[in-house]
């Protein structure tokens, strides 16, 4: 027992003597990866602010700019440990680690694409530039302010007070109307006149009306008639509003639409009702007038054969 407890013993100090000598064969490969250790953690500090200013210049979106800054932190701080792990002799444990992450990554990458996918989304909708946090957009058949960009989403606030959030892959995949970008906003109206009036006096009076409550000039006003209506001769006129925000574009176009009705009432315009009319003289019928005899003089038989029978009844 003693024999083997010894043996044992001897085996266990062999082994550790043989650590030792490797600790000391690998003792300047200890300094420099820990040299390179220390440099790294500097680095990577900067690395982060550098990338984070550097994608402020490409976007205002405070989110995306942190998240590629932790990214790039990140690929450069493996980079660092795939560096001392290289120095230190370890390369049949650095072959293992890609092997593994790859697996991993793999693995990560199936089971959280839709994720990703909106990440991506994300980063590319702020890159390119689309949209900016308060515009007013039109999207996947939905209308309002953008209101937040995240990781995954997009929150949109509906003109009724309803928030809607929707995939950011669903926004980038999709058409999208944005009504800032340009500035400004195109105000339609449409309305009708009677067949009666003066259609040259119409468009002019329409015009000069526009062109008062703009304040720019008759020619930038657009003026078409555009249908042959039931009971009216249909237009269309349209101008430029430089604002964009939708309680500004709605009060435009009532201000102007109570314009063009009060300046149509002063001239004696008139704004049709929609018409149904009876004609009772057209060829192949009869007039109202014939008919309307021709009734009165039936009613006056059947009550004179009323009281015929009457009679006879009573004799």
């Amino acid at each position: 027992m003693r024999e083997q407890l010894s043996q044992a013993l001897d085996k266990l100090l062999e082994k550790l003597n043989g650590w030792f000598d490797q600790i000391v064969l690998l003792l300047p490969n200890l300094l420099i990866a820990g040299i390179v250790l220390g440099i790294s953690v500097l680095l990577a500090r900067y690395v982060h602010r550098y990338v984070n200013k550097l994608t402020n210049r490409f976007t205002n979106n405070a989110t995306i700019s942190s998240v590629m800054s932790s990214v790039a932190t990140a690929v450069f701080v493996l980079f660092a440990i795939f560096l001392i792990l290289s120095i230190l002799n370890l390369d049949q444990a650095l072959t293992s680690l890609l092997a593994g992450a790859g697996v991993v990554g793999l693995a990560v990458g199936l089971a959280l694409q839709d994720p990703l996918i909106n990440l991506f989304s994300g980063v590319m909708m702020s890159v390119r530039d689309l949209f900016n946090l308060g515009d007013l957009v039109e999207t996947n058949d939905y209308f309002g302010k953008i209101k937040k960009i995240d990781l995954r989403s997009t929150r949109i606030e509906l003109p009724t007070g309803e928030l809607v959030t929707m995939p950011n892959k669903d926004v980038l995949q999709s058409p999208l109307k944005n009504f800032t970008a340009s500035g400004k906003r195109r105000v339609i109206i449409e309305c009708g006149v009677s067949y009666g009036d003066d259609l040259e006096k119409v468009k002019q009076i329409t015009r000069q009306t526009l062109s008062k409550l703009t304040e720019q000039p008759e020619d930038k006003i657009e003026f078409y008639y555009t249908a042959f209506g039931d009971s009216s001769i249909n237009f269309l006129t349209r101008y430029w509003l430089n604002k964009t925000e939708q309680p500004d574009f709605l009060q435009a176009r009532s201000e102007a639409m109570m314009a063009i009705k009060q300046a149509f009432d002063k001239n004696d315009i008139m704004i049709p009702f929609p018409i149904r009319t009876l004609d009772f003289g057209i060829k192949g019928g009869e007039k109202l007038n014939s008919m309307l005899s021709q009734r009165f003089a039936d009613q006056q038989n059947g009550q004179e054969n009323d009281h015929a029978v009457a009679e006879e009844q009573n004799n």
